[in-house]
């Protein structure tokens, strides 16, 4: 599959807000390969002018796409794709055994624990989960 350009709709009547819409959107590109590893992202106001949208709207975005280990930030270079993968399994791993600790602190068996994952995870993924 070859790279895409960056697409990026705003829909001002979608529950999200506009920062979460610029978020998800970017986060499921990048995911999906058509934002590849490397690929330098438009600046934050020239994303904003672009997308109608305030200039804090579009660096709320980049700062939460950063933190997920989506993108890094290059100081003057700009903001690129990262090599999310690793990063996220490492996240991943570390926020589960987080909540192994506490589940066994608060006196949850195992069965307990791992059902409140589950029923987080469809929550969250929907009944395939």
């Amino acid at each position: 599959m070859s790279p895409q350009p960056l697409t990026i709709t705003i829909d001002p009547t979608a529950a999200a807000a506009p920062f979460e819409q610029v978020r998800t959107q970017i986060a499921d590109q990048a995911r999906d390969g058509g934002l590849p590893v490397g690929y330098k992202l438009p600046t934050v106001r020239g994303l904003a002018e672009d997308l109608g949208l305030a200039a804090n709207t579009v660096a709320k975005a980049y700062r939460a796409l950063e933190t997920d280990g989506v993108i890094e930030t290059r100081g003057r270079n700009g903001s690129f794709i990262a090599a999310a993968g690793e990063a996220a399994d490492k996240e991943a791993a570390a926020a589960a055994e987080s909540y192994a600790r506490r589940a066994r602190r608060l006196g949850l068996d195992h069965r307990a624990a791992r059902t409140a994952v589950e029923n987080a995870l469809r929550a969250t993924y929907g009944a395939d989960a």
